[in-house]
């Protein structure tokens, strides 16, 4: 068994998705730390027979026409489904690795002390702009950007879903993404349960992703705001004290509004949302590791 399985997800973006597949066809060491790249089509109507062409002339690239658009989460799960490598690389299908090298330090990382000094399950890569080489504060495992942005390593208290590798036997022990969460903060939701299962979050500089998105960010869809809001309120409820849930819940909604320009009517079923997640949702709090973690890290969880 060879030491890695990729996963992209892609939808309409059969460019981008062209560059990346290269990009991972170039890694140094390709044929042997592959086990396979699994690229998920989320029901695209784009052409990607060009894509499929170069792809076909590589064993290790399994190109898979999902009937319907599973979302992140659903989709994410199912190539993870499909993996067989003990570590599982995601990357966006806009994202694309700096460095030849990028896969081979990945093995190594996994293979290090570091992670297996500090149990980690879960590896973060840097993502940097493409458009212009600087950092991408919103991918970024920390909110403390200032205080850790410079840092080589460190343990962080959640991580970002444009480029991470995570062990098998992590999702084996914890679980897949929600599948209730079509887009945003399904990241947030496995962090708490893999670091429930007694795994840490390990972020290194040295793998870096370069993302092909505008520093100016992509204009906010109310329904996507709605979405991540509602969600992040979730994984509070889900997973930490109460008071987290009242605080997070509040704090999004101010947000959603900035976002969306006032967007009243969105807000208003945005709320209705959220009133419903008591009656709706298991409360399965962290345990007092977990939480002794997250205070080693300094994670923000009030909102």
């Amino acid at each position: 068994m060879k030491p890695l399985s990729v996963i992209i997800i892609t939808y309409n973006r059969p460019d981008d998705l062209g560059m990346l597949v290269r990009n991972l066809a170039a890694q140094q060491n390709a044929d042997a730390l592959l086990e396979e790249v699994i690229v998920i089509n989320n029901a695209s109507t784009a052409d990607y027979s060009e894509v499929k062409a170069f792809m076909a002339e590589r064993p290790y690239f399994r190109y898979v026409d999902s009937p319907e658009n599973l979302g992140v989460a659903r989709g994410r799960n199912l190539g993870i489904s499909l993996a067989k490598a003990p570590v599982l690389v995601t990357i966006d299908d806009d994202a694309w690795f700096r460095d030849a090298t990028a896969l081979q330090s990945i093995t190594d990382a996994f293979a290090g002390s570091y992670l297996r000094d500090n149990q980690a399950g879960i590896l973060c890569f840097k993502v940097l702009y493409a458009s212009t080489g600087q950092m991408q504060v919103n991918a970024f495992p920390h909110k403390q950007f200032e205080k850790y942005r410079s840092k080589p390593y460190f343990l962080a208290p959640y991580f970002i879903g444009c480029g991470h590798a995570i062990l098998k036997e992590a999702y084996d022990k914890a679980g897949l993404y929600p599948e209730d969460f079509f887009y945003g903060m399904e990241e947030y939701d496995l962090s708490y349960r893999v670091m429930d299962k007694g795994y840490s979050i390990a972020y290194l500089s040295d793998i870096v992703v370069m993302h092909n998105e505008s520093p100016l960010g992509r204009t906010p869809h109310a329904e996507k705001m709605r979405m991540l809001w509602v969600n992040k309120a979730k994984v509070a409820y889900r997973y930490l004290p109460k008071y987290c849930y009242y605080t997070t819940a509040a704090m999004w909604s101010l947000e959603f509004l900035q976002k969306t320009k006032w967007n009243w009517k969105a807000w208003a079923s945005g709320w209705s949302s959220i009133f419903a997640i008591p009656k709706k949702e298991k409360r399965t709090p962290i345990g007092p590791s977990a939480r002794a973690y997250l205070r080693k890290t300094e994670a923000r969880l009030w909102y």
